[in-house]
């Protein structure tokens, strides 16, 4: 058993039960989106979250395990993405990547925008036109130090 066998048992779940996301986030106690990347593999549970999502998902107390173990974080099985709406991100990044550097260098200074002390929200923005995805990144400032 791995976190890979865990993170199937928990789509094939889903997908056969019709659970939704914000549901299981709801049970959780997070964001759709921290609780999605921990059911995925990319975060690491607490007891109490891993209880909700094994009683969820029918998962044993060894599963349950498995969500509290810090997992190896990057799912991409290769460099360029190959699914079209990660590869669009990875197209926003080569596109405007040297962009939001320049402009985030110019509003903080030398440094980085933390994926660690970190939120992101996913919303549908109604449009005559066609629905918009409209998604908020807000990360913590973290300035190069001198020494």
């Amino acid at each position: 058993m791995n976190r890979n066998a865990i993170t199937e048992k928990i789509i094939a779940t889903k997908v056969s039960r019709g659970i939704t996301w914000d549901e299981v986030a709801h049970k959780v106690g997070q964001s759709k989106e921290w609780t999605t990347a921990l059911c995925l593999g990319q975060m690491t549970a607490n007891a109490e979250q891993a209880q909700a999502v094994g009683d969820l998902f029918g998962l044993s107390e060894e599963e349950r395990k498995w969500l509290q173990v810090v997992p190896y974080k990057g799912s991409l099985p290769t460099a360029v993405p190959t699914d079209p709406l990660i590869y669009r991100w990875y197209e926003i990044v080569n596109v405007y990547g040297t962009t939001i550097k320049e402009l985030i260098h110019e509003e903080f200074g030398d440094g980085i925008m933390s994926a660690i002390d970190f939120s992101m929200d996913i919303t549908r923005e109604a449009d005559p036109r066609g629905d918009r995805v409209s998604v908020l990144l807000s990360g913590k400032f973290l300035p190069y130090k001198t020494y």
